[in-house]
């Protein structure tokens, strides 16, 4: 019997890729899925999938960076549904480009998306898992939160602030009754690509210089939710990325040398910046 049969699931970021992976998968083994996203029209076009497959789920648009609408969002679903089981933190955001050409207004706008919605998902809903003594708040994170990853470093930054409060909430929450989960996801078949922040690259050359196979979305959440569901504090895939984050803790000059040779492959794609 699946973990997910009767819970309440709630979701960031569910109305495209991982987010929308884990919306219909949680679905299809009996959960009530809230799916939530800044596209509130691309959200409800989920629940209505689940909806019309048998499932249970419902829809609202969510800016994760409004911590005062995450807090809404959250109380709504607890007076609804009078708790939370699961609390997935995966709304993010993609960047592609060096530092020197990065502008604050893009440091910001991923860090604002990937770690301080993260922050204010935690800080709207642990207090009721605190309360309720029960629930699992998995945050997406990255491979690159584990890793040296260069061409990547606003996103890498934010997802390794995930990783190290993932980790720390966990110790936090053991004897208080809540799980904490941090997906680390190498590179996954989904959109981000596209909708990522560039810096010094244009949109048809941000997804060339990746530095290992794309992974097959439907395979990926599926390994994410086993991971779920063995309280892993750590899930990091697929078997490329589990490689590299062995490599980075174990023979990190190795890994380095693979960096410089993805760098060089990079800046064949780089666009000088406009004066």
């Amino acid at each position: 019997m699946s973990v997910f049969l009767g819970k309440i699931v709630c979701i960031t970021g569910a109305a495209s890729g991982i987010g929308r992976g884990i919306a219909e998968s949680v679905a299809k083994q009996g959960a009530t899925v809230i799916a939530t996203d800044r596209d509130g029209a691309g959200a409800e076009l989920v629940a209505a999938a689940i909806r019309e497959r048998g499932g249970k789920a419902s829809a609202s648009a969510l800016d994760v960076t409004d911590a005062a609408a995450m807090q809404a969002m959250v109380d709504g679903v607890i007076a609804e549904h009078g708790r939370m089981d699961y609390f997935f933190n995966n709304a993010g955001i993609g960047f592609r480009g060096e530092v020197r050409d990065a502008t604050l207004a893009q440091w910001k706008q991923v860090l604002d998306v990937n770690l301080m919605g993260v922050i204010y998902g935690i800080h709207a809903v642990y207090p009721y898992m605190v309360q309720q003594r029960s629930g699992h708040i998995v945050n997406t994170a990255s491979l690159s939160g584990l890793i040296v990853s260069p061409a990547l470093a606003p996103y890498s930054a934010s997802k390794h602030a995930v990783v190290g409060l993932s980790r720390a909430l966990r110790v936090e929450g053991a004897e208080l009754g809540v799980k904490v989960t941090a997906l680390c996801p190498g590179f996954l078949d989904t959109n981000i690509y596209a909708s990522a922040i560039r810096a010094g690259q244009t949109t048809d050359t941000v997804r060339n210089p990746v530095p290992m196979a794309i992974h097959p979305l439907d395979a990926g959440v599926a390994e994410m939710l086993l991971g779920v569901e063995r309280n892993e504090e750590l899930v990091v895939l697929p078997r490329a990325g589990r490689i590299a984050y062995f490599l980075s803790r174990f023979a990190p000059g190795r890994l380095a040398k693979i960096g410089l040779k993805q760098m060089r492959r990079f800046r064949r794609y780089r666009v000088e910046p406009k004066a």
